[in-house]
């Protein structure tokens, strides 16, 4: 029975990530998982220098998920380097670096100091940051900054890079399009949807942000449907993630045409969730005779 998948020439144990964001660089999480029984570890995002991130509060629980504005908060490449990387040198599994900005030479600034880490399996270039020299839209609402922003980073990386893009556009084909175009090794989809909580009884927004990112269980449906439009409009691996809370929801997305799948909101609601997946996943193939995983992806036409 395999499991294992390929992305890029990067061979992975299996098809289960952590989304960036949700899982740090893997320290807060190992009384609960062997990251060695993971595909990869996604880190939270990281920037040329320290963010401090956006004013609390920044998380609120809604229906089926959380909003957050975080505001990618981190301490910036050297603290990443010395110490996360370190940490994550002492396992047996592929890391993936989200890569994060407020201009192209910032991404750019990232991806060259991260070109020679041996640690370092690929790059997510989180395009769904604010562009502070185009007016604060996200690079990855607009297909010709993608494109630009893919272009000038696949230029100067020695790793090969994902775009993560973002579900606040009109056609998320386009968007893939676009990245492939520009040279993109794989795409990862879906980022948050852009949503609202209002407290009634304090007349004030949940967030001080006004809005944050939606994730969890309520954007899978959707998160399905454009991994699936994104898999029949490019030939490159999409990594598929938005609300997966099992073994079930993974093999949804991979029959939606994802190679690979990442766990976000619901390692904060059950922190052993990436390597249930695992298992279930394996379960799931001993009991339907599936002998390779890749056989199954885009069964569904």
């Amino acid at each position: 029975m395999n499991t294992a998948v390929e992305i890029a020439g990067v061979k992975f144990k299996n098809p289960v990530m952590t989304a960036s964001g949700t899982f740090g660089s893997g320290m807060e999480y190992v009384d609960f998982v062997d990251l060695n029984k993971l595909g990869a570890v996604v880190t939270k995002g990281v920037a040329n220098v320290p963010w401090p991130g956006n004013p609390v509060p920044r998380v609120a629980e809604v229906y089926g998920g959380m909003l957050n504005a975080i505001g990618l908060q981190n301490p910036g490449i050297d603290v990443f380097i010395e110490r996360d990387l370190k940490f994550l040198e002492q396992y047996d599994t592929e890391v993936i670096v989200n890569v994060c900005g407020k201009s192209v030479e910032d991404y750019l600034e990232v991806v060259e100091r991260l070109s020679d880490e041996k640690k370092v399996s690929m790059l997510e270039i989180n395009v769904s940051c604010p562009n502070v020299k185009e007016g604060a839209i996200a690079f990855g609402q607009n297909k010709d900054a993608l494109f630009d922003i893919t272009k000038r980073i696949k230029e100067k990386s020695k790793k090969p890079i994902i775009m993560k893009l973002s579900p606040n556009v009109t056609s998320i084909s386009e968007m893939a399009k676009a990245a492939e175009a520009a040279g993109a090794d794989a795409i990862s989809l879906i980022n948050t949807i852009t949503g609202m909580k209002i407290d009634i009884y304090k007349r004030k927004f949940a967030l001080a942000n006004r809005t944050g990112g939606l994730s969890g269980p309520a954007i899978k449906p959707v998160a399905v449907r454009m991994v699936y439009e994104a898999a029949h409009a490019v030939n490159i691996p999409i990594i598929g993630m938005g609300g997966i809370a099992n073994a079930e929801d993974a093999i949804e997305f991979i029959m939606a045409g994802a190679t690979a799948i990442a766990v976000g909101a619901m390692n904060f609601h059950d922190p052993y969730t990436t390597e249930k997946v695992v298992t279930g996943i394996e379960d799931y193939m001993k009991k339907y005779g599936v002998e390779d995983i890749n056989d199954i992806r885009g069964i569904v036409e």
